[in-house]
């Protein structure tokens, strides 16, 4: 297997689960420094330094001479090559996170070289968040990392009991929005009490109503991750109206349908979002 193809195996690989890259460190790594959210690292290189910016901005090169300012939370990066191996160019190293960030959905805003440096800008929208790098190095054997994770709007308004009732009377479905989830978990975050009231009111005036508890997610990523992270997001939202709404658990059987029913196109990251939902269904 030759490095390149190595390499690009590493950055595609990411670990989904905690909503970071794989959990890469190297014994010279900078004391209490990890990978970025996201990424993971070229193999054979280790952090030289880090910080973590609680809120920042940055402006990103998004085509010649335009810059787009992004705000979040900041993390900056500086690789170094470990002794004795063959530095990787700095092609080799945009190309890696190109391919790592589209591996996920996102997409490469501008690509440039300057002076024998190579840049790249980069946007990946996952959940709740978008991420925006910028990575460049050349081939002496360094390279950097600059993310901001510019948190999106939540959704401060939820469908009511009424409406979610009137929906499922009308089309035998509704469309809740207001569940939410760290990107790639399947725990119910805490701020998703409102919906799961009004879902357990809905259940609580129909006593004869059941329901499938679908969860739908966008196109990123794999197939097979897609509907096994949709039938664990819906199984946690059967959990919750159970344990703590009081909801018995025969009216409720979730379902993972992944991306196979999108409400939009996910050619966007407004569709995308449309998209990461949870669906009541009438039985």
């Amino acid at each position: 297997m030759t490095r390149r193809f190595a390499s690009l195996i590493v950055l595609i690989t990411l670990f989904y689960t905690a909503g970071w890259a794989l959990a890469a460190s190297d014994p010279n790594d900078a004391q209490g420094t990890k990978d970025p959210p996201v990424f993971s690292r070229m193999p054979n290189f280790h952090i030289y330094n880090a910080q973590e910016i609680e809120f920042d901005r940055f402006e990103f090169t998004v085509g010649s001479g335009q810059k787009q300012t992004v705000e979040g939370r900041h993390y900056q990066v500086n690789y170094y090559a470990n002794e004795g191996i063959t530095l990787p160019s700095g092609l080799q190293i945009t190309r890696n996170y190109i391919n790592a960030a589209k591996a996920i959905g996102g997409q490469t805003l501008y690509e440039w070289e300057d002076g024998g440096t190579q840049y790249v800008t980069l946007k990946v929208t996952r959940d709740d968040a978008e991420i925006w790098a910028e990575v460049f190095g050349a081939s002496n054997g360094m390279y950097t990392v600059n993310i901001i994770e510019k948190q999106l709007m939540t959704q401060a308004v939820v469908a009511d009991a009424a409406s979610l009732a009137g929906s499922i009377h009308d089309t035998g479905k509704a469309a809740v929005y207001g569940i939410y989830f760290d990107t790639g978990k399947s725990e119910v975050k805490p701020s998703s009490e409102p919906a799961l009231k009004e879902i357990a009111k809905l259940l609580q005036s129909d006593p004869k109503l059941k329901l499938y508890v679908v969860g739908h997610t966008d196109n990123a990523g794999a197939f097979d991750y897609n509907i096994k992270l949709s039938k664990d997001r819906a199984a946690a939202v059967v959990k919750a109206l159970t344990a703590q709404h009081g909801i018995a658990a025969d009216r409720l059987l979730p379902f993972g349908a992944g991306p196979t029913a999108p409400a939009a196109s996910n050619d966007s990251d407004a569709g995308r979002a449309k998209n990461r939902r949870v669906e009541l269904v009438k039985q």
